[in-house]
């Protein structure tokens, strides 16, 4: 049976505290200095990989890129430039950049415009 603590210095530290206001249940750090969320660049070869793909999706055709070098933030900035481009909606999924239909060599030609090593993967 645990013994029961009644001093403050008995329960190890700081129990509750509105100083800072509502902090990362991860890192315990408050909400605007959380350091788990921070976005880091993918480790990989710098080459964006541009496929079709229609496996698994119901028959609908998909042109998938993947290995961009870039953070969260601005990989949310160049999906939405791609999406506009082809004119075809589309999706950000674990650093995987989803455009709906067939744009892959419209999609290679535009990334290489904006300076990014870009080939295409697959059949």
């Amino acid at each position: 049976m645990a013994k029961k603590t009644t001093s403050f210095s008995g329960l190890g530290g700081l129990v509750f505290s509105t100083d800072s206001g509502r902090h990362c249940p991860s890192c315990s750090q408050p909400l605007d200095a959380c350091i788990c969320k921070q976005t880091t660049i993918p480790e990989g070869d710098g080459i964006a990989r541009v496929r079709r793909e229609s496996k698994g999706r119901g028959g609908k055709t998909v042109s998938t890129i993947t290995g961009v070098p870039l953070a969260e933030a601005e990989l949310k900035d160049l999906a939405s430039a791609l999406k506009r481009r082809c004119g075809t909606g589309g999706s950000l999924k674990e650093g995987v950049i989803e455009i709906q239909g067939d744009h892959v060599q419209l999609l290679i030609d535009e990334l290489i415009k904006r300076g990014f090593k870009a080939k295409k993967s697959g059949g």
